[in-house]
C-alpha cells in the first residue's frame, strides 16, 4: 500500500513539475511587459531544453559507468546514430531532393510523418496526431537503432576490462563520425552537410489559423520525454537486473559466483544505455534542427562524462542536477565573461572572448576537489518522501 502511494506521489511530482515548466513558457504570453528572461528567446528556455536532453544521456551513461562499472566513452558514437535515424525518418519526402540537392535525392524516399499524414492527415487536429506517433515511433527506433550497434561492437569490445573498453568505444564513436561524413554515403547521410527540414521541438507548439502561436510546448516535450525515459532507466536499476549490475560493479568474480552470467548483463547495460543515448541524439537534432556528423565529437563524450563525475557516478538524480548547472553555467550565467565590462569607467581586466572557459575549468576544479565523490555521492532525492513530508506538514497546519 505504501509502494503505491510512494509512486503516486512520484507521478504527482511529475505532473507539477511539467505544469510549471508549460506555466513558466507561456508567461509572457499570459502576462505582457515581463522581463526578457521570461521571453521565449531568453537564454532561460535554451538551458532547459539542452538541459533535458543532456540530463538523459548523462544518466544512460551512469548506468554504464556508475551502475555496472564499464568505463565506456561511446556515448557521441551513439548519440550520432540516433539523430541521423530519427532525421532521415522525419524529413518529408517532398523536401529529400532540396535536402539532398548536392547527391541528387536521398535513397531512402521514405518518411514516417508522410505515412502517418496519409492514415491521420497532415492539417489540424489529425496532422497534430501524425506528428506526435511519427516522431514518437522515431525516436525509438532511433534509440533501437544505437543499441543494435553497440550489441555489435558489444560482442568484442566488452571482454576488453578498463582503460581498453574505454579507448576501444571511443574509437568507434570517431570511426562512425567519418564514416557518417564520408561522401559516398551521400546519398543516405548527406555526406559532411547538415540535415534538416524535420520537426523540432518549436513544432509542437499549439498555433491559431493565422499562425500565432498561443500554447508553446517547446520547452515542456524534451522535458517530458527525457523524464519518461529516466524513469525507465530508475525503474530497471530497482529491479533484479539493476542489482545485477552493481554486483557486476562491485566484484566480478563474486558476482559469477552467485550465478550471474558478466557477458549477459554487461552486454544488456550496454544495449540499454545505447538505446536511450540514441534517444539522447534524436532530442538533441531537434533541439538544434539539424543532424550534422561534426558535432558529435569526443568533446561531446567527455562533457557527458564530467556531468556525471559532477553529479556523483551512480546518482541519478546527481547526473540530472549537474546537467542543469553545468549548461546553465556554461551556456548563460558565465557568458558576461566573454564581453569588455565597465565599472564606473574603468574597464574590468582579464574579461574577453573565451574567458568564460578558464573561470568555468576552475570552477569544475573546486568542485571536484570539495566534492570528491560529487554533488549527490551516491544518493538519491527521494521524491515520494518529499512529497510526503510537505502533505504531512500540510495535514497538520490544518
Amino acid at each position: 500500500m505504501e509502494q503505491k502511494k510512494n509512486i503516486s506521489r512520484i507521478f504527482i511530482g511529475f505532473a507539477i513539475l511539467f505544469l510549471i515548466v508549460i506555466l513558466l513558457e507561456n508567461l509572457s504570453s499570459f502576462i505582457p511587459g515581463l522581463p526578457q528572461v521570461f521571453q521565449p528567446t531568453s537564454p532561460l528556455f535554451t538551458v532547459l531544453k539542452k538541459a533535458a536532453v543532456y540530463s538523459l544521456v548523462a544518466v544512460s551513461m551512469n548506468l554504464l559507468n556508475g551502475f555496472t562499472g564499464l568505463f565506456s566513452l561511446g556515448q557521441a558514437g551513439f548519440m550520432l546514430l540516433g539523430a541521423y535515424t530519427y532525421a532521415i525518418l522525419m524529413v518529408p519526402s517532398d523536401q529529400k531532393e532540396q535536402v539532398y540537392y548536392l547527391f541528387g535525392g536521398c535513397a531512402f524516399n521514405f518518411s514516417l510523418l508522410d505515412m502517418f499524414g496519409g492514415i491521420f492527415g497532415k492539417t489540424g487536429v489529425g496532422g497534430a496526431i501524425s506528428m506526435i506517433i511519427s516522431c514518437l515511433i522515431a525516436l525509438i527506433l532511433a534509440g533501437a537503432v544505437a543499441g543494435f550497434f553497440a550489441y555489435l561492437i558489444g560482442i568484442p569490445v566488452l571482454r576488453l576490462k578498463s582503460d581498453y573498453l574505454a579507448i576501444a568505444t571511443l574509437g568507434f564513436a570517431e570511426i562512425l563520425r567519418a564514416i557518417f561524413q564520408w561522401q559516398k554515403l551521400g546519398k543516405i547521410t548527406n555526406g559532411a552537410n547538415m540535415i534538416k527540414g524535420f520537426p523540432t521541438f518549436s513544432s509542437f507548439n499549439i498555433t491559431n489559423a493565422s499562425g500565432a502561436t498561443i500554447l508553446r510546448l517547446s520547452t515542456f516535450v524534451p522535458f517530458l520525454v527525457s523524464s519518461v525515459c529516466i524513469l525507465i532507466i530508475v525503474l530497471l536499476i530497482n529491479s533484479s537486473y539493476g542489482r545485477a549490475f552493481k554486483s557486476i560493479r562491485d566484484d566480478e568474480i563474486a558476482a559469477e559466483a552467485m550465478g550471474i552470467s558478466l557477458f549477459k548483463h554487461k552486454m544488456l547495460s550496454f544495449v540499454i544505455s545505447s538505446f536511450f543515448a540514441g534517444v539522447g541524439g534524436a532530442l538533441f537534432a531537434m533541439y538544434v534542427a539539424n543532424a550534422q556528423a561534426k558535432a558529435f565529437t569526443s568533446v561531446m563524450t567527455y562533457e557527458i562524462l564530467l556531468i556525471v563525475v559532477i553529479g556523483g557516478v551512480g546518482s541519478v538524480s546527481g547526473s540530472v542536477i549537474a546537467t542543469f548547472l553545468y549548461v546553465a553555467c556554461s551556456e548563460w550565467w558565465l557568458r558576461f565573461l566573454d564581453s569588455e565590462q565597465y565599472i564606473g569607467g574603468f574597464k574590468v581586466p582579464l574579461l574577453r572572448n573565451g574567458f568564460r572557459m578558464v573561470v568555468f575549468s576552475v570552477v569544475i576544479m573546486v568542485i571536484v576537489l570539495f566534492f570528491s565523490q560529487g554533488i549527490m555521492g551516491g544518493n538519491e532525492i527521494n521524491i515520494g518522501a518529499f512529497l510526503k513530508k510537505i502533505s504531512s506538514k500540510s495535514e497538520r497546519k490544518r
